[in-house]
């Protein structure tokens, strides 16, 4: 099944630098193991946000919120599926 998701990031301004850079380097790291796996199949940055547009390939709404819910940036995140 394909979704479209939309991400956006709100990393408060007083977090610590270090831990919001290991945590997008994680996130790296995990996005890129997703797209090889070819759960993620695409990915759009916004200009000019900290926001994407990503199309994911699972099999099913409990996996994609899986995936989801284990990136290291969700607990920093607003996250939405439109409907279609």
């Amino acid at each position: 099944m394909l979704f479209h998701v939309e991400m956006k990031v709100n990393i408060p301004h007083d977090f610590p630098a270090e831990k919001a850079e290991a945590i997008k380097a994680a996130e790296k790291a995990y996005a890129q193991d997703l797209q090889r796996q070819g759960k993620w199949v695409h990915l759009w940055r916004i200009a000019g946000r900290y926001a994407n547009i990503s199309i994911f390939d699972v099999e099913s709404v409990d996996e994609l919120h899986a995936l989801l819910a284990s990136l290291p940036l969700f607990p920093f995140m607003d996250i939405h599926v439109p409907r279609s």
